[in-house]
């Protein structure tokens, strides 16, 4: 069983900038790919990014390539999601989803959510 607790959502100006953290619980957390998905109002859930249990392989959908970067730290249990020129149309509700051992960005495949962190960009 692991539980995925996402922090540091908020309001920001377009352009500025956040970092999302996931913490997760459990002994077997690098065993867990980790991917970012967000929900916009009347917005079906997508994937934004993604990274392996090792860390050495990541993923990013093209609309936040060169903007967003994910990383994790295995021995706190804990993966980040750096978010720089942030855009209006970034605001959403954010959600960290663990799948054990391979990776995958379809929102069907993941075994664990969060709960979500409301990010507001404002333009």
């Amino acid at each position: 069983q692991v539980q995925l607790v996402e922090s540091g959502g908020g309001l920001v100006q377009a352009g500025g900038s956040l970092k999302l953290s996931c913490a997760a619980s459990g002994r077997t957390f690098k065993q867990y790919s980790i991917t970012w998905f967000r929900q916009a109002p009347g917005k079906e859930r997508e994937y934004v990014v993604g990274i392996r249990g090792t860390g050495v392989s990541t993923y990013y959908t093209d609309s936040v390539k060169g903007r967003f970067t994910i990383s994790r730290d295995n021995a706190k249990n804990t993966v980040y999601l750096q978010m720089n020129s942030l855009k209006p149309e970034d605001t959403a509700v954010y959600y960290c989803a663990a799948k054990l051992l391979s990776w995958s960005s379809s929102k069907d495949d993941m075994d664990y959510w969060g709960k979500g962190t409301l990010v507001t960009v404002s333009s």
